[in-house]
């Protein structure tokens, strides 16, 4: 394995422009050993990510359809598939140094890896302007006024500071955030279950079967599918891949779980899917101000830090603090035309389109650099990567059939299909050119 500080690269983006005096969290380099963080850190902010209020709203939808047992049952489910698949992420960023972007340009190519920048960028812009919109709502329903937009704007630009500041500025919040989002959750919990009689009575809850058990999987792994493919954003400041899987495993397992827990207890007791609505239908509206507004902080930072990485890759701009500009203006203004109302398909097209580029990434590590940093320059990449192109638009196929045909779980089988497919793409490949090269030596 390459060491990292010793990559030009790692250092500069070229002889006249050093990336590091640019912008210190290296969007277009190799995070430098030099640079790497302590595990706690990279937890605490990826703990504040994942305390993601629509997730607790997915959950609330889910429990409507399946009563509490079989809504358990499927969380259980969706927080392991998502575990596994983030924490297995954060370890190939933790190993190279390299963003997601950055991995998907190896993977897919310079310009293949663009639709990485593109999609995992623009779904990150989507989820900022729903939780802006969420924050708006709430602070309008407690305020008592009639409309909301006003507070759409200043939030909207509150919440791009602390990731205009960078990694440091996000782990503070996230300090903040992550224990009182945590004791809320625990106080609806006490309340719902003594709403419907003790822990019996919330166990024989029934659902009215709306949704099937594949899409209900697939919408609670999409609530988190975008930000955890990028989860490398954080994890390349780690200093080991073995730390960052633990680290990963354990507070996705545990937080991802948690948020869709407390949103459909909540739900089945009171009947409210949407937790900010229950906050304020308990009387609680100051205090779900104040915590909410912290969760929901924490969460957009991570966002816009991630649009902001993915659009310095797209341009090859050294900085991602324009791009955070850029993206906070069009979230906003997704945020003011009530873009939160289609969040339940725009799920769904998440868990269809992003997963299988992570199934890519996450082939390629296994199979082709066998667990290590390929040590491959960024700037001598191909256009295109053929066998990691193939394996992405397979896995894609794969997550469409299922979301077309309701069998399985689309966002499952497009992962596994994409990491399956990596290696077999890459035989065919080798194939096709061995004949080329004995022509050529002949």
């Amino acid at each position: 394995m390459t060491t990292t500080a010793s990559r030009p690269e790692a250092t500069a983006a070229g002889p006249d422009a050093p990336a590091a005096r640019i912008d210190t969290d290296y969007p277009l380099t190799r995070v430098p050993l030099s640079a790497r963080q302590g595990w706690f850190g990279v937890l605490v902010v990826v703990a504040g990510f994942l305390f993601f209020t629509p997730t607790m709203v997915t959950g609330g939808a889910v429990a409507g359809a399946f009563g509490f047992a079989g809504f358990v049952t499927l969380a259980i489910i969706a927080s392991i598939v998502l575990a596994l698949y983030v924490s297995t992420m954060g370890a190939v960023s933790a190993r190279t140094g390299l963003s997601t972007v950055l991995l998907a340009r190896l993977v897919l190519g310079r310009v293949g890896g663009k639709w990485a920048s593109i999609v995992l960028g623009g779904t990150q812009v989507g989820w900022y302007g729903i939780t802006v919109g969420i924050f708006a709502n709430l602070l309008a329903s407690a305020l008592g006024w009639d409309v909301s937009w006003p507070l759409a704007i200043l939030g909207g630009l509150l919440m791009a500071t602390t990731a205009y500041w960078g990694f440091k500025g996000i782990e503070i919040l996230s300090w903040v955030s992550v224990p009182l989002m945590l004791g809320l959750c625990f106080w609806v919990m006490t309340l719902s279950v003594d709403e419907v009689g003790g822990w019996a009575s919330m166990w024989a809850t029934q659902g009215d079967g709306s949704i099937s058990p594949g899409l209900a999987i697939t919408m609670m792994i999409s609530t988190f599918i975008s930000g955890g493919t990028q989860i490398g954003n954080w994890t390349r400041f780690s200093k080991k891949a073995t730390t960052a899987f633990i680290t990963c495993i354990g507070v996705v397992l545990a937080i991802e779980f948690a948020m869709l827990f407390f949103g459909g207890i909540g739900a089945i007791a009171f009947g409210e899917p949407d937790f900010t609505n229950l906050l304020l239908g308990l009387g609680l509206a100051v205090l779900a101000v104040f915590l909410l507004v912290f969760n929901l902080w924490t969460t957009n930072d991570n966002a816009a830090y991630a649009f902001g990485v993915a659009g310095a890759e797209l341009f090859g701009v050294a900085n991602k603090r324009p791009f955070i500009i850029g993206g906070v203006v069009i979230g906003i203004a997704l945020a003011v035309t009530n873009v939160a109302d289609a969040m339940t398909g725009f799920l769904v097209l998440l868990g269809t389109v992003i997963p299988p580029l992570g199934g890519a990434v996450i082939g390629t590590f296994l199979f082709t650099w066998r667990l290590r940093d390929p040590g491959t320059h960024l700037d001598t990449v191909p256009a295109f990567r053929w066998p990691g192109v193939a394996a992405y638009l397979l896995g894609t196929a794969a997550a469409f059939f299922g979301s077309l045909t309701g069998i399985g779980s689309p966002a499952l089988q497009g992962i596994l299909v994409a990491i399956l497919a990596v290696p077999v793409a890459d035989a065919i490949t080798r194939a096709m050119r061995a004949p080329a090269q004995t022509v050529e030596a002949a």
